[in-house]
C-alpha cells in the first residue's frame, strides 16, 4: 500500500529529511552548455512521473502534467521521456533524486524535498457537489447548512481537520489516502458515491475536484476553501521540482514559465483545475 503525496500536501515536508544527503547531479559531456552537467540527458526531458493518477498523468499520456510536459519538450526543442512510479512514499527519492529523470512536473511550493521552480498556478481544496443540490452559495465549512450532510472525506487530508472543528466529521465517509494507485483509486470511489448519492458533498484537492466536475453530466459544483477561518491552509503555490544542484536547469524553467505563463493557464484550466491569484479571486482565462 502507498501513500499518495498529491493528496496529503500537509504530510509531504515530514519526509524531506532523509533525502537532504543526495549528492550533486552527473556530469554529462555533451548537449547544451548552460544545463548539460545537470541533467541526465541534455537531448531528453525527462519527467518523474506517476502512471496512473489521473488527472496529473499516467502511462497514456492523458493528464495535465503529460500534456504540460509535452509542451515544455516543444519549447525546450527536446524530444520527452519518462520515468514512472507510483506517487507515494519514496517517489521522489526513487526517481529524481536518483537520476532516473529531471523534473517533477507539480510540486507544493514551501516542501524541501525538491528544489521549487517558480509558482506557475495556485490551487485549493474544495467542494464539489451536484448542481441543484442545496449547497449553492456555500463557502466555508463552517456554513450551519453543512451540518448533518454526509461528506466524503479522504484520510488525513488537511480538510480533514476542518470538517472535525466544524462538527462535520460523524457524518463522513472516509476514503483511505494510502492506496497503490496503479491498483486502486480512492478519489475515484468517491466521486462513484457522489454519483450515485451515496455522500452529499465531497471535499477533494481542487485539480482532482475540477476533472471530476467537467466529467460529469451536467458538470459539478466546484467550490474552492478559500475562505476558512481555522486549520491547516486550503490553498497552494504549484511549482516544478529539480535537486538542489541544478540551478541553471532551474533558472531556464523559471524562464520558460514567465515567458509562457499564459498558455501554461490556459492548459490547466481546459483539465478544469480550478485556479486562483493571491487573493484568492478564481482565474478564468
Amino acid at each position: 500500500m502507498r501513500l499518495n503525496w498529491k493528496l496529503s500536501l500537509a504530510l509531504v515536508a515530514a519526509l524531506a529529511t532523509p533525502l537532504l544527503s543526495i549528492g550533486a547531479a552527473r556530469a554529462q559531456s555533451d548537449g547544451d552548455p548552460v544545463v548539460s552537467i545537470e541533467l541526465v540527458d541534455p537531448k531528453v526531458l525527462r519527467v518523474c512521473a506517476d502512471p496512473n493518477n489521473l488527472p496529473f498523468s499516467n502511462e497514456k499520456g492523458e493528464g495535465y502534467e503529460n500534456k504540460l510536459a509535452e509542451f515544455l519538450a516543444k519549447k525546450l526543442g527536446k524530444s520527452l521521456a519518462y520515468t514512472f512510479y507510483p506517487g507515494a512514499t519514496g517517489f521522489v527519492r526513487l526517481t529524481l533524486m536518483s537520476h532516473k529523470c529531471d523534473i517533477i512536473m507539480s510540486f507544493p511550493q514551501g516542501d524541501d524535498l525538491v528544489q521549487p521552480t517558480n509558482p506557475y498556478f495556485r490551487t485549493a481544496y474544495a467542494l464539489i457537489f451536484k448542481p441543484g443540490s442545496g449547497f449553492e452559495g456555500i463557502e466555508s465549512l463552517d456554513d450551519p447548512h453543512l451540518q448533518g450532510k454526509r461528506f466524503g472525506i479522504v484520510a488525513r487530508t488537511p480538510p480533514a481537520t476542518n470538517l472535525a472543528v466544524n462538527g462535520l466529521i460523524g457524518a463522513a465517509k472516509p476514503y483511505p489516502l494510502v492506496v497503490d494507485t496503479r491498483f486502486d483509486s480512492s478519489t475515484e470511489a468517491m466521486f462513484k458515491d457522489l454519483v450515485s448519492g451515496e455522500i452529499d458533498i465531497g471535499v477533494l484537492w481542487g485539480p482532482i475536484a475540477g476533472n471530476f466536475a467537467r466529467r460529469s453530466t451536467p458538470p459539478m459544483v466546484v467550490v474552492p476553501l478559500v475562505k476558512e477561518k481555522s486549520g491547516p491552509k486550503m490553498a497552494y503555490r504549484m511549482v516544478m521540482g529539480v535537486r538542489a544542484s541544478d540551478q541553471d536547469w532551474k533558472r531556464l524553467l523559471n524562464k520558460i514559465i514567465a515567458e509562457n505563463q499564459s498558455e501554461i493557464t490556459k492548459l490547466l484550466l481546459d483539465f478544469g483545475v480550478p485556479l486562483l491569484d493571491d487573493n484568492d479571486k478564481p482565474i478564468t482565462h
